[in-house]
This record gives structure tokens, sequence and C-alpha cells, in this order.
């Protein structure tokens, strides 16, 4: 940010992944955009029209995904993080919407982000209070989920605080399965291993049967040492967690800070093409009204989309370190490889890599067709040995490889299809 018997070895020790929370959802990493990092819990809308948490700024962030191509680049949940509610519960023991901040209410927000071709994110806590101190779900599990559903919300982020730790894992089942009682397809977005971790180990076989995705580590901050430190925990911990990603369930490394201030452009690559290498949720927080061309044209970049959205589905994970360089892996479908090396190092220049260091690039003997898509597009044949890459400081290069061998095979398909489906020219 080994040989090829060996690599291949590794892909076959790891297990299918557990079987999946049973709601037909997330069947590839959830795409959208989330309020909290950007926008916190900013409720003063007399002072700060523009920004505070309200149905006037989620409309708008509808209405800019649709306009500014982020829709059609597959960004498709609106979602709202902590401090939408009221401090109170109506009459009926239901969670109601500030009625200043919302006063459509959320039903009205639903159907307004519906009509734009999005869906829409809502928050609640497993504990008796949220992390901002807005009312918790505890005690209310099945009256919240028939709420939200009644509202048409498509997704829940779950969050874990005020919550006895040793109920945890009962909280997030017993959510689970009142949202499946509703009969409305809800994405559930859950934190249950971030705080037991904290305890003991979490068991990932039951958390992948509970939800759709699942927070491990710390809030990401606008900050190039937050975004390494959530890699750091994520490398040294993936022989635990990554067996457990797949269609249906995803480990999520929190959101994408991309067009914000603390990253520079390098910076920004690098957790673009991490994110992608993860199989992550790629949950933007960001100011989609004012972002620079360079970090929208980065969060809407096409190739690195489609490695994140693979369908093979399968986690990469560290494979290398190198001289100050790490090297990130993730098998795709039809046998291709995507590679991220990172410059680890914050001084000096560019650095070159050779990157038959990289571990999946055995496949490449004797060539390979090459994509190299950071830090600019190009495509090649390259053969095994003697090719070097140049790596801006906290930079990362890019690249999926695919075997000639593979390319040849898919063009010998590709001239027998158009071949067949030729159509009959009349003279």
């Amino acid at each position: 940010m080994c040989s090829l018997v060996f690599l291949l070895g590794i892909v076959g020790l790891i297990s299918p992944a557990a079987e999946a929370l049973d709601n037909g959802l997330a069947l590839k990493p959830t795409m959208g955009w989330l309020h909290w990092e950007r926008f916190m819990c900013n409720t003063d809308c007399d002072k700060d029209p523009d920004n505070c948490i309200s149905e006037r700024l989620f409309m708008q962030m509808a209405d800019m995904m649709v306009k500014e191509g982020w829709k059609e680049a597959g960004y498709e949940y609106v979602c709202i993080d902590d401090c939408w509610p009221s401090h109170q519960r109506d009459a009926q023991g239901r969670l109601q919407a500030d009625p200043i901040r919302f006063p459509g209410g959320l039903k009205k927000l639903a159907d307004y982000v519906h009509s734009k071709g999005l869906k829409l994110g809502i928050y609640a806590d497993v504990g008796k209070q949220t992390c901002a101190g807005y009312p918790g779900s505890l005690g209310y599990y099945e009256t919240d989920a028939q709420t939200f559903a009644d509202w048409d919300v498509d997704l829940l982020k779950f969050d874990g605080c005020y919550m006895d730790k040793t109920l945890l894992g009962e909280g997030y089942m017993n959510m689970s399965k009142a949202l499946n009682k509703t009969g409305r397809h809800i994405l559930y977005s859950c934190e249950w291993p971030l705080y037991e971790w904290p305890l003991r180990q979490p068991n990932y076989t039951a958390i992948r049967e509970t939800c759709n995705h699942w927070r491990n580590f710390n809030d990401v901050y606008d900050s190039w040492s937050s975004v390494k430190s959530i890699l750091t925990w994520t490398a040294s911990h993936q022989d635990i967690i990554t067996p457990s990603a797949g269609p249906g369930g995803w480990n999520d490394p929190d959101m994408l800070v991309i067009g914000n201030f603390g990253l520079s452009h390098n910076q920004q690559e690098s957790q673009m093409a991490l994110w992608a290498i993860m199989a992550a949720p790629l949950l933007m927080s960001n100011d989609l009204r004012d972002i620079c061309p360079r970090s929208k044209a980065l969060l809407q970049n096409r190739d690195i989309i489609a490695i994140n959205q693979d369908p093979l589905g399968k986690q990469g994970s560290l494979t290398a370190k190198v001289n100050d360089f790490e090297v990130w892996e993730r098998p795709l479908s039809g046998k291709r490889l995507a590679i991220a090396i990172i410059n680890t190092r914050e001084i000096g220049g560019p650095r070159v890599f050779n990157i038959e260091e990289a571990p999946g690039w055995k496949v490449c003997e004797p060539q390979c067709m090459v994509s190299q898509i950071l830090p600019q597009y190009k495509t090649n044949v390259q053969t095994y040995q003697n090719t070097k890459v140049s790596v801006n400081p906290s930079g990362t290069a890019l690249f999926i490889i695919s075997p000639i061998s593979n390319l040849m095979r898919f063009k010998k398909r590709h001239f027998e299809d158009t071949v067949k489906h030729k159509p009959t020219i009349i003279l």
C-alpha cells in the first residue's frame, strides 16, 4: 500500500468460507456512501445547515450519486450513521427521527432515495444507547427491526456501544433474526468482532452466519497513520479473518476517506488499492458535492472496482515484505491474480521494486499478460525475469496478471464464438 506450487497450495488450504447469512444480500462487497467520518455528529443545522445530519444532506448526496456517475460506477447505498434519532422513543416505543432535522421522517427519505434508484442505510446500536448517546436497541430488537422494515430501509449498521460485552453475540444474533423475521431484505452490517476482540478471539463462523459484513478494528480517521494501522492489524490477523470472507459476508476495514483532507494522492491510491485487494465494502465518507477530480476519478476507477467486486469472492492477503515494500495479493476469477505493491517508506523519492520478489509473479514464467492499474493504466506482455516497477513513498502499484496460456485459451474461445454467431450476409 515462492513458487507457483506454493501459492496454489496456500489457496487450496484455505477452506471455503463458512455458511453465510441466508438473506441473499452482499454477494459482492457493498458499495455506497456513509456519513460518519466526514460529517460525524454535527446536529447544529442553525449554524451549519449544509453539513449537519439532516434529510437535506442525504437527499443531496443521493442527487450527487446519480448526477456525478457514482451510481453508474456501482455505489448504491446512501447510509445514515449515528445522531439521526430523537432522544426519545414515541408512545409505542418506536425509534423516531429528529423532527427538526428530518421533518419528513425516514420513510419519506427512503422513498426519495429509492426514486433515484439507490438504497437507504440506517444506524442503530445493540446496547442501551448509541455511541453518541441516542436510544439503543437493547430490549427493542424486534420493534426496531420492524420499524426499519416499515420505513423501507435497505441496510442496518449495528454498533456495539453500551452493551455487556459477554452478551454481544446474543444481541447481534437476536437482531439478525428480527431483521429476517420482518420479511424485508435488509443488509446487516455488524461491529460484533470489533467489540469482542478485547475479550477473546471472536467466533467468525457464527459472525458470518449472522452478519453480511463486520468491523474488526478501530474506526478509520482521515490520516495515513490510521489507514496504516488498519492494514497492519489486518495483516497480523489475516489467518484468522480471511477464511471467513466470501459472497454474503465480508470483513469491513471501515470507510474510504478518499477525497477529504488527510491523505496525499499516493496514499489515497494505496487505500483504494488495498480495500480492493481485501474485498472490503467500499463505503465512502466524503463530501460528494465538493470532491477533487483526481479523487473522484480514483473512486470511480472501473478497473479497481472490478477487482473489489470480482465474482470469485476471495479476500487477498499480505504475502511478502521486502526492503520496506509490502506485497498484497488476491486471487481473481479466470485464474488471474491482483498484486498490490506498497512502498511503506515515507521519506525520499520513488523506489524500484523487482516484481520477481512478489510470490504470485511466478505465474509469469515464461510470460504473462500484465495490466497495470495504478499509478497509471497500461497493458503489455511481460516475461518472468527483470521486470521492475517504480513506487512513490506511501504509494502503491497495482497489477492484474494472467498467464499467457489462460489468455490464449480465452482468445480461442472468443474466436470460436465469433465464428459460430457470425451473421449471414446476403448479397
